[in-house]
């Protein structure tokens, strides 16, 4: 698709770790954060802010609520950092709940919360098996962190469900979007989960650092986070260090001076998503895989993920791994590996065409 400039020479199916960059971010990065720079120095605050809030704006369209409930973050560990600090300690209820499967940046983060008075607990059950995580929620847990989709796997969890119980039990429920936003078609206040974080460098092709939390807005009122600066600040620009007042919406979340150029440019990719539509880029994907699965050995193809996918194809090489990253590699494709497990995600920048030649590595194998 001509929105992306895609890195060649050959596929790029590395859109679980950074997804390409659409054409428009140059544009929107000159006109958004140089230019006010150039023109205006120092002055330029007042349309950079305006350009972060497009930014929230454009998130509210994509994926549901209302602008006010999401506060930019430069990732998630910092936003997850942030929520952590401001739940008050339960004298019963000390378990921050995790998948063992979750980004070990999160778990450090959970990790470290040990520190306040928490107890980090990774379940080592699948994280798709609603029961499990069912049977996981105990009566000391006080939070759980729910990874959407999993990167070393592609499995997805059940979300809503899981938000359920979690509501019924009076658990805080986090759930990280990474690997699902741009990918599956979310409406983030319909999940019932009480605070989501995401980040726009993956399927929503907006590039590191323009990481967002959402929250319920009746629950943001009733956390105060220890991370503030003065853009967690009711009034930004009071500018008196004995009046802190939190932010009435997710702000509350932001902190000190805000980056810029990162939230410009994922302004943009988030209208190029959404204009291509989620639910097209989707199917899409679909297509893709079916075209992948069949251009495969048939052996390999009864060896593929059998369980359904985020977007990315998790596929073990086992011995084979040498054989088939050097043919991946010869061929110019842009891919990763976790493990012997070899990474490959079809998002609107590729083809058919390229999805039966990244398929031809495993030939001969």
């Amino acid at each position: 698709m001509n929105e992306f400039l895609t890195p060649g020479p050959g596929p790029y199916v590395l859109t679980h770790s950074v997804g390409c960059l659409p054409r428009a971010a140059h544009g929107a990065l000159e006109a958004g954060y140089l230019e006010p720079w150039a023109r205006r120095g120092g002055n330029a605050w007042p349309a950079w802010l305006e350009r972060i809030d497009d930014f929230r704006a454009a998130l509210a369209l994509l994926l549901g609520g209302a602008a006010a409930d999401y506060c930019p973050q430069g990732n998630l560990s910092s936003g997850l950092a942030k929520v952590l600090s401001a739940l008050p300690p339960h004298p019963r209820r000390t378990v921050l709940l995790a998948a063992e499967e979750s980004f070990p940046s999160l778990g450090f983060v959970l990790d470290r919360a040990a520190r306040r008075g928490w107890t980090a607990r990774f379940a080592p059950h699948r994280p798709d098996d609603a029961e499990a995580w069912c049977a996981a929620l105990t009566d000391d847990v006080r939070a759980v962190l729910v990874t959407h989709v999993h990167s070393n796997s592609g499995r997805v969890a059940p979300v809503a469900e899981i938000a359920r119980r979690c509501a019924q039990r009076d658990i805080l429920c986090i759930v990280d979007v990474a690997q699902s936003a741009g990918i599956l078609p979310l409406d983030l206040p319909a999940l019932g989960a009480d605070v989501v974080l995401g980040s726009c460098v993956k399927w929503l092709c907006g590039g590191p650092g323009a990481g967002f939390l959402w929250i319920r807005s009746d629950l943001a009122a009733k956390l105060e986070p220890d991370d503030v600066g003065w853009f967690s600040h009711a009034d930004p620009f009071e500018m008196d260090i004995h009046s802190f007042r939190y932010a009435p919406d997710a702000r509350r979340f932001w902190g000190g001076t805000p980056s810029v150029a990162s939230y410009v440019m994922a302004a943009a990719s988030l209208r190029v998503i959404a204009r291509i539509g989620v639910d097209a880029i989707l199917a899409h994907n679909r297509r893709l895989i079916a075209a992948f699965s069949e251009a495969l050995p048939a052996a390999w193809r009864a060896r593929l993920p059998s369980w359904p996918t985020g977007g990315t194809l998790c596929i073990p090489l086992g011995d084979h791994q040498p054989a088939i990253t050097a043919a991946l590699a010869a061929a110019g494709i842009s891919f990763d590996c976790r493990g012997d497990v070899v990474r490959i995600s079809f998002h609107a920048c590729n083809t058919a065409g390229e999805a039966v030649q990244v398929a031809h590595a495993w030939h001969g194998v």
